[in-house]
């Protein structure tokens, strides 16, 4: 689930580069083969179904 959601954030145009912290050099591998997954635009499209936009507390 892991390595889905970094390469789904990775695929984002306004994210240069997702922030991962991790505890044990497992993780952090782990974090590198999500370079290696490919999302296809239905994969997208599915992941991003559930999402319901909420407006920003304290923003006009």
């Amino acid at each position: 689930m892991a390595q889905i959601a970094l390469r789904w954030v990775a695929g984002k145009e306004v994210v240069d580069a997702p922030i991962v912290g991790t505890s044990s050099v497992e993780h952090l591998e782990d974090a590198v083969e999500a370079l290696d997954v490919d999302l296809s635009e239905s994969d997208v499209e599915w992941l991003e179904e559930p999402y319901e936009p909420v407006r920003v507390s304290g923003h006009e």
